[in-house]
Protein backbone atom coordinates (compact mmCIF):
# COMPACT_ATOMS: atom_id res chain seq x y z
CA UNK A 1 0.00 0.00 0.00
CA UNK A 2 1.20 3.14 -1.15
CA UNK A 3 0.93 5.90 1.88
CA UNK A 4 1.12 9.01 0.85
CA UNK A 5 -0.45 9.15 -3.16
CA UNK A 6 -1.65 12.22 -4.73
CA UNK A 7 -5.54 11.70 -4.90
CA UNK A 8 -8.65 12.36 -2.28
CA UNK A 9 -9.10 8.35 -1.92
CA UNK A 10 -13.07 8.41 -2.66
CA UNK A 11 -15.11 4.93 -2.25
CA UNK A 12 -16.21 4.98 -5.44
CA UNK A 13 -16.45 7.39 -8.35
CA UNK A 14 -19.75 9.42 -7.42
CA UNK A 15 -21.47 8.95 -10.90
CA UNK A 16 -22.05 5.33 -9.40
CA UNK A 17 -22.75 5.67 -6.44
CA UNK A 18 -25.86 8.17 -7.76
CA UNK A 19 -26.62 5.44 -10.38
CA UNK A 20 -26.23 2.50 -7.70
CA UNK A 21 -28.82 4.10 -5.84
CA UNK A 22 -31.19 4.77 -8.11
CA UNK A 23 -30.79 0.99 -9.60
CA UNK A 24 -31.99 0.20 -6.20
CA UNK A 25 -35.10 2.27 -6.02
CA UNK A 26 -35.23 1.48 -9.88
CA UNK A 27 -35.35 -2.41 -9.20
CA UNK A 28 -37.72 -2.45 -6.32
CA UNK A 29 -39.91 -0.36 -7.90
CA UNK A 30 -39.93 -2.76 -10.71
CA UNK A 31 -40.24 -5.91 -8.90
CA UNK A 32 -42.40 -5.12 -5.95
CA UNK A 33 -46.28 -4.30 -6.00
CA UNK A 34 -46.30 -0.43 -6.30
CA UNK A 35 -49.60 -0.83 -4.48
CA UNK A 36 -47.73 -2.61 -1.51
CA UNK A 37 -45.08 0.56 -1.82
CA UNK A 38 -48.09 2.52 -1.12
CA UNK A 39 -46.21 4.78 -4.29
CA UNK A 40 -49.32 6.49 -5.78
CA UNK A 41 -50.43 7.81 -2.48
CA UNK A 42 -47.31 8.86 -1.09
CA UNK A 43 -46.76 10.78 -4.16
CA UNK A 44 -50.04 12.70 -3.48
CA UNK A 45 -49.29 13.41 0.30
CA UNK A 46 -46.10 14.69 -1.05
CA UNK A 47 -47.90 17.00 -3.49
CA UNK A 48 -46.23 15.56 -6.44
CA UNK A 49 -49.15 14.17 -7.80
CA UNK A 50 -48.75 15.34 -11.53
CA UNK A 51 -50.05 14.24 -14.52
CA UNK A 52 -48.29 12.39 -16.80
CA UNK A 53 -47.36 15.18 -19.48
CA UNK A 54 -46.54 17.78 -16.16
CA UNK A 55 -44.11 14.89 -14.90
CA UNK A 56 -42.62 14.44 -18.29
CA UNK A 57 -41.78 18.44 -18.74
CA UNK A 58 -40.60 18.27 -14.80
CA UNK A 59 -38.38 15.52 -15.12
CA UNK A 60 -36.87 16.40 -18.33
CA UNK A 61 -36.21 19.88 -17.01
CA UNK A 62 -34.64 18.86 -13.82
CA UNK A 63 -32.95 16.83 -16.04
CA UNK A 64 -31.29 18.92 -18.32
CA UNK A 65 -30.43 21.60 -15.82
CA UNK A 66 -28.54 18.59 -13.41
CA UNK A 67 -26.66 18.00 -16.78
CA UNK A 68 -25.75 21.37 -17.88
CA UNK A 69 -24.76 22.13 -14.45
CA UNK A 70 -22.77 19.07 -14.37
CA UNK A 71 -21.51 19.91 -18.20
CA UNK A 72 -20.25 23.92 -16.79
CA UNK A 73 -18.63 22.70 -13.87
CA UNK A 74 -16.70 19.67 -15.35
CA UNK A 75 -15.69 22.59 -18.39
CA UNK A 76 -14.52 25.14 -16.09
CA UNK A 77 -12.28 21.87 -14.73
CA UNK A 78 -10.98 21.36 -17.85
CA UNK A 79 -10.32 24.87 -19.06
CA UNK A 80 -7.25 24.97 -15.29
CA UNK A 81 -6.22 22.17 -16.31
CA UNK A 82 -6.74 19.58 -13.70
CA UNK A 83 -8.53 16.75 -13.19
CA UNK A 84 -12.14 16.11 -13.04
CA UNK A 85 -12.50 12.54 -11.62
CA UNK A 86 -11.44 12.78 -7.93
CA UNK A 87 -9.75 9.61 -8.25
CA UNK A 88 -7.10 11.26 -9.95
CA UNK A 89 -4.59 14.55 -8.80
CA UNK A 90 -6.14 17.90 -8.14
CA UNK A 91 -3.35 20.13 -10.21
CA UNK A 92 -5.25 23.88 -9.24
CA UNK A 93 -7.99 25.44 -6.33
CA UNK A 94 -10.96 25.80 -8.28
CA UNK A 95 -12.79 28.56 -6.54
CA UNK A 96 -14.23 30.50 -9.55
CA UNK A 97 -17.36 29.90 -11.99
CA UNK A 98 -20.08 28.13 -10.34
CA UNK A 99 -17.50 26.89 -7.19
CA UNK A 100 -18.14 30.46 -6.62
CA UNK A 101 -21.75 29.54 -5.06
CA UNK A 102 -20.95 26.11 -4.06
CA UNK A 103 -18.14 23.72 -3.52
CA UNK A 104 -19.87 20.93 -4.94
CA UNK A 105 -22.01 21.93 -7.92
CA UNK A 106 -21.18 19.06 -9.51
CA UNK A 107 -22.75 16.29 -7.15
CA UNK A 108 -25.21 19.19 -6.97
CA UNK A 109 -25.99 18.49 -10.63
CA UNK A 110 -26.00 14.72 -10.09
CA UNK A 111 -28.38 15.00 -7.23
CA UNK A 112 -30.68 17.58 -9.43
CA UNK A 113 -30.56 15.06 -12.18
CA UNK A 114 -31.44 12.25 -9.56
CA UNK A 115 -34.59 13.64 -8.91
CA UNK A 116 -35.58 14.35 -12.17
CA UNK A 117 -35.08 10.04 -13.07
CA UNK A 118 -36.70 9.53 -9.94
CA UNK A 119 -39.86 11.58 -10.73
CA UNK A 120 -39.45 10.04 -14.53
CA UNK A 121 -39.75 6.50 -12.77
CA UNK A 122 -42.60 7.80 -10.48
CA UNK A 123 -40.77 6.40 -7.83
CA UNK A 124 -41.09 7.91 -4.34
CA UNK A 125 -38.87 4.79 -3.04
CA UNK A 126 -36.10 6.08 -5.46
CA UNK A 127 -36.93 9.93 -4.81
CA UNK A 128 -36.66 8.82 -0.70
CA UNK A 129 -32.88 6.64 -1.50
CA UNK A 130 -31.33 10.11 -2.68
CA UNK A 131 -31.18 11.23 1.00
CA UNK A 132 -28.81 8.30 1.91
CA UNK A 133 -27.33 8.21 -1.30
CA UNK A 134 -26.49 12.20 -0.09
CA UNK A 135 -24.99 10.56 2.80
CA UNK A 136 -22.46 8.62 1.36
CA UNK A 137 -21.46 11.11 -1.01
CA UNK A 138 -20.78 13.44 2.00
CA UNK A 139 -19.07 11.45 4.28
CA UNK A 140 -16.97 8.90 1.83
CA UNK A 141 -16.36 11.55 -1.15
CA UNK A 142 -16.75 15.50 -0.01
CA UNK A 143 -15.45 14.68 2.92
CA UNK A 144 -12.12 12.96 2.01
CA UNK A 145 -12.16 15.20 -0.71
CA UNK A 146 -11.75 17.95 1.85
CA UNK A 147 -9.06 16.48 3.40
CA UNK A 148 -7.21 15.65 0.64
CA UNK A 149 -7.69 19.98 -0.26
CA UNK A 150 -6.68 20.58 3.25
CA UNK A 151 -3.07 18.37 2.77
CA UNK A 152 -2.76 20.13 -0.72
CA UNK A 153 -3.75 23.35 -0.79
CA UNK A 154 -3.64 24.53 2.98
CA UNK A 155 -4.83 27.83 3.84
CA UNK A 156 -6.02 28.40 0.36
CA UNK A 157 -8.30 26.11 0.81
CA UNK A 158 -9.41 26.55 4.16
CA UNK A 159 -10.11 30.40 3.21
CA UNK A 160 -11.92 29.26 -0.08
CA UNK A 161 -14.28 26.22 2.49
CA UNK A 162 -14.83 29.15 5.29
CA UNK A 163 -16.55 31.41 2.25
CA UNK A 164 -18.54 28.97 0.33
CA UNK A 165 -21.38 26.43 1.38
CA UNK A 166 -20.22 22.74 0.72
CA UNK A 167 -24.13 22.68 -1.25
CA UNK A 168 -25.69 25.89 -1.79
Amino acid sequence: MIANRDIPGVIAPPPLIYIGFLLVGWAIFRFANPEVLGEAALWLKLGFGLETQTRRYVSLALIIGGLLLDGAAAGYFRRLGTAVEPWKPSTVLATDGLFRFSRNPIYLGFAITYVGLAIAMDSVLTLLLLIPCLFVVDRFVIQREERYLTAKFGADYEAYRARVRRWL
